[in-house]
């Protein structure tokens, strides 16, 4: 298998995958949503609330709110060694917020929330978790823990992961004035016409939707749109919890995680 970085920075990640399989890539996906651990607060203590939400909604946001996370210091809570449903330093964070509306409406923010570890805060302090009038109060304390996107969508460090096929373009050779109706259908702007010809200006682009085809006045249309069986295009958007790559390689060694754990049953049920 060979990999191909299209893009990358904090957030993205785009890669060109070739000599795999449709299976190998949608297990890849599906891990990155579902397996792939991440940081959230899973418990709030109300010490005062005084605001007109209720204690479960404030509880709601708070844990919606995307936290940093270190997945090389913290284990997941059925892993650790001290197995209690109130943590210990190896499994839990705690975190603090408290925000009062002296002279007038404010908002709060998640910038305002405190944590015990540095490291592991929320991703952006710009997340508005809600409103105080003049003399309201919010005091909490809250636990966060390491969880999986199965269990609850707080714990999916993706907001975004899919792959399709790598797009092959055929245009025709000839000149064709009526090709400018094929170029203008493409909701992608994939293609360009320039001197009654049509060229492949953004090839990765391409949806395969095939509009440019169906629009196309000639039939058969010399326009083909095709694809590589065993190349894929690969986009995994981080939340910000973890980088990009860091979900793709924790996704991989999840998959031979599982794969030897099947080989193994499989192995004792022969037996």
């Amino acid at each position: 298998m060979k990999i191909e970085v299209l893009e990358k920075n904090d957030n993205l990640l785009r890669i060109v995958v070739r000599d795999a399989d449709v299976p190998l890539m949608n297990a890849l996906r599906r891990i990155a949503l579902a397996e792939v651990p991440c940081m959230a607060i899973e418990e709030v203590v109300m010490i005062e609330n005084s605001s007109i939400l209720q204690d479960e909604i404030v509880a709601h946001r708070l844990g919606l709110t995307p936290l940093k996370t270190d997945l090389d210091t913290y284990n997941l809570p059925e892993e650790c060694q001290c197995q209690s449903e109130f943590g210990c330093p190896q499994c839990r964070v705690t975190l603090t917020l408290d925000a009062e509306a002296k002279e007038g409406t404010r908002t709060v923010y998640s910038g305002e929330i405190i944590s015990e570890n540095p490291e592991i805060i929320p991703v952006s302090d710009k997340v508005p978790i809600l409103k105080l009038a003049k003399g309201q109060k919010l005091k909490l304390e809250a636990y966060a823990r390491l969880g999986k996107g199965k269990t609850h969508a707080k714990w999916q460090p993706v907001s975004m992961c899919a792959y399709k096929y790598y797009p092959k373009i055929t245009v025709p050779e000839e000149k064709c004035a009526e090709c400018a109706k094929c170029v203008d259908t493409c909701p992608k702007k994939v293609l360009s016409f320039k001197d009654e010809k049509v060229d492949v200006r953004d090839l990765l682009a391409c949806n395969l939707c095939m509009d440019c085809v169906e629009a196309c006045p000639q039939k058969p249309s010399p326009l083909k749109i095709e694809w590589e069986k065993n190349a894929f295009i690969m986009s995994i958007e981080s939340t910000g919890v973890l980088p990009p790559e860091r979900i793709l390689k924790e996704a991989t060694k999840t998959l031979g995680k599982q794969l030897n754990e099947f080989e193994e049953i499989l192995k004792a049920e022969q037996q």
